[in-house]
């Protein structure tokens, strides 16, 4: 019998998933790009559908949240903010006092779209402030320094 996949095996697998789903939902070939771009591209693919006026997959949102959210956790580690992206996940980052219950002193909020249009570089911290798709309070709460968590796709070389 073959060994059991790790948590990460089954993860990434989850991941390339619901990347090609999403991007067979928007009648695109499935990804053929590099491992490490798959986060990247299920996230690219779930904005597209969405600025396509179509429904984006559950699947393809939850995948590239989630993803995004252990990035983001992954880089600034900590626990003296908690950033939250109902209902699909919610990590605890920066180095600072730590809150063990109830809730944290630190908290943003905002909805998946949104915060993948964030982290991809799609939409500016100040500008999801000021439109008010970002609800974000403590004095730590300010992510602009963190996002995007990569160059938009139109400024990488």
């Amino acid at each position: 019998m073959p060994p059991k996949p790790s948590a990460a095996q089954r993860r990434r697998a989850a991941l390339r998933a619901a990347l090609d789903a999403q991007r067979g939902a928007l009648g695109e070939p499935p990804y053929a790009g590099p491992e490490q771009a798959e986060l990247t591209g299920c996230a690219e693919a779930v904005l597209r559908a969405a600025e396509a006026g179509l429904t984006p997959l559950r699947p393809a949102v939850q995948a590239a949240v989630r993803g995004t959210l252990a990035e983001l956790a992954q880089r600034a580690p900590g626990h003296a903010l908690e950033v939250r992206v109902p209902p699909f996940g919610a990590v605890q980052i920066l180095a600072g006092p730590q809150h063990t219950r109830g809730t944290p002193p630190g908290v943003v909020e905002t909805a998946p779209l949104v915060w993948l249009a964030l982290a991809l570089g799609h939409r500016t911290w100040a500008a999801a402030l000021a439109a008010h798709e970002v609800t974000a309070s403590g004095v730590r709460a300010d992510l602009a320094p963190l996002l995007p968590l990569w160059q938009p796709r139109s400024a990488r070389p």
